[in-house]
């Protein structure tokens, strides 16, 4: 993520209490005959857990070659090894025991959504690399709102 240094540093400053949130979101969309998927990871820093917060995140762009529209398993597994990454990648220069930090996933439980087709896989995958539980539909606020958003505020 561009700027990892400042979102480190702005997270370090922090007092105890404060809550990181990790979430990423797609969004495809077609361009000369291919498909593409931009990919929103966000960070949201929680301040103290009750003042305010801040968004930092970035938008990364690939070729999406999922068949199924409506189980799009390929680009949902991609927003969860985002968030992987990136949960791994701020252990290494945050104290994770001083602050509340979760990994957001953008997907639905309710066996009817689309984004279901991969719960099991993406709930696996986040406890096994990162050990903790991801929150998904709809308690993952910082995938659903906020990265969801970040590609319009960007």
């Amino acid at each position: 993520m561009k700027n990892l240094n400042k979102i480190v540093e702005f997270i370090n400053s922090q007092k105890e209490g404060t809550k990181v949130y990790i979430g990423c979101d797609s969004e495809r969309f077609k361009s000369k005959g291919n498909w593409f998927a931009d990919y929103m990871v966000v960070i949201v820093v929680h301040i103290e857990g009750n003042k305010g917060c801040k968004v930092f995140g970035d938008v990364d762009r690939e070729r999406d070659y999922d068949k199924k529209l409506k189980h799009p398993r390929m680009r949902l597994m991609n927003e969860v090894y985002r968030a992987s990454a990136m949960y791994l990648e701020l252990s290494n220069y945050i104290d994770m025991d001083k602050y509340e930090v979760e990994v957001h996933l953008d997907i639905n439980p309710k066996e009817d959504a689309g984004s279901s087709c991969v719960i099991n896989e993406a709930i696996g995958y986040i406890r096994g690399t990162c050990n903790v539980v991801p929150m998904v539909k709809p308690n993952a606020v910082c995938a659903s709102f906020a990265a969801d958003r970040f590609k319009n505020i960007a």
